[in-house]
């Protein structure tokens, strides 16, 4: 849906990659690499995107890293549309919001690191009755046409362990009130 809005391919990727995690920080070169594309289409949307104030940029010696501004006004906006195109919004609804004795949600793998997936990798930290867990992300994954791979920890403890033993990105989705 969100390429008919935006038909920039570029655009989108740039879009994922600095309002799903906010704190990423990124430089020409390695958006190169990373999308695959070429160094002139990326610097226009990212030119375009710092003219508008959606982007800010620092200079760290010859490098110009670039970040999501989330002092825009439309940042939270733009964020919530990234994450509606992901499919983040019916994960919360349908899934962690149904799931008694759930503690956290967290995002990782290749979405967490702002990459477009057919895969939302996924950490639930509770008790949950992994039988239902697996029933609502089956009817998940056909409103958003997209994979769900999960892990389920037990305790926070256990997250944290793996979070200190690992350098992938973690983001919180979810947390019990």
């Amino acid at each position: 849906m969100i390429q008919t809005l935006i038909s920039s391919k570029t655009r989108i990727k740039l879009l994922l990659k600095f309002f799903l995690n906010y704190e990423t920080r990124s430089y020409l070169r390695h958006l190169e690499s990373e999308f695959g594309e070429s160094t002139n289409a990326i610097r226009l949307e990212l030119n375009k995107f710092e003219k508008a104030g959606m982007l800010i940029s620092e200079l760290e010696g010859n490098r110009k890293y670039y970040k999501a501004n989330d002092r825009h006004p439309l940042f939270k906006d733009v964020q919530s549309i990234v994450r509606k195109y992901v499919g983040i919004d019916w994960i919360i609804e349908y899934v962690a919001k149904k799931l008694g004795q759930l503690e956290k949600v967290y995002l990782t793998g290749s979405i967490a690191n702002g990459l477009d997936s057919q895969t939302i990798d996924l950490i639930f930290i509770g008790e949950v009755n992994e039988g239902f867990l697996k029933e609502l992300c089956i009817k998940v994954e056909h409103q958003i046409e997209r994979q769900i791979a999960y892990e389920v920890l037990i305790n926070t403890q256990t997250f944290d362990k793996l979070f200190e033993e690992s350098d992938a990105k973690f983001i919180l989705l979810w947390e019990k009130t």
